[in-house]
């Protein structure tokens, strides 16, 4: 199936693994040349070159913290202008709600909730601008369905649909739409 997006240029954050990964090599295969990010470079750099050589679609990996200014700089800098986001992050870890500090809950809401809107500023008016952009948040099943233990990561996931969901209004007829991915969460 042809989506349309070749040629484009996306971020796809935390895609060293798992939905990320999966995410980046799908558009990858769609001709969508794509900046990998995660905070290993070891292991992102040899993806980079295995997905470019697999799909024949330039993957460019960044290794940065994006929970620090520096390190979403750095994400940005190799891709100034993106067509398509993919805000996607884990954690923060499953925890009793009462063993949760201060310094745990901030560090939970900053990862899940402000860095994703923060990369959202710097991007959205650009694809505006430009009439298409493309913003998938990957949060997670237990923002409709919370799980007891993963109070801190439902929380912050829920802030983060709700405070873009009036935002995604504002830019939908810019050429813009923001998606929250709700992939299931399972306890065995």
């Amino acid at each position: 199936m042809d989506l349309g997006i070749s040629g484009r240029k996306a971020i796809v954050c935390g895609s060293s693994r798992g939905l990320g990964r999966a995410c980046a090599e799908a558009l990858l295969h769609e001709g969508v040349e794509v900046v990998l990010n995660g905070r290993n470079a070891e292991a992102l750099e040899p993806l980079a070159a295995e997905l470019t050589e697999r799909t024949g679609t330039k993957a460019t990996a960044v290794a940065a913290d994006l929970n620090t200014h520096e390190g979403r700089d750095r994400l940005l800098s190799a891709c100034p202008a993106p067509d398509i986001l993919v805000n996607n992050n884990g954690g923060p870890p499953f925890k009793d709600f009462r063993d949760l500090d201060r310094a745990a809950m901030e560090q939970g809401v900053a990862m899940n909730m402000l860095t994703p809107i923060e990369l959202i500023q710097r991007v959205i008016d650009g694809m505006a601008t430009r009439g298409f952009g493309r913003i998938v948040n990957i949060t997670s099943i237990t923002v409709k369905m919370p799980v007891s233990g993963l109070d801190l990561s439902s929380g912050a996931r829920a802030g983060l649909t709700a405070f873009l969901a009036g935002v995604a209004r504002d830019y939908a007829d810019r050429g813009v739409t923001i998606n929250q991915l709700l992939p299931g969460y399972f306890l065995t």
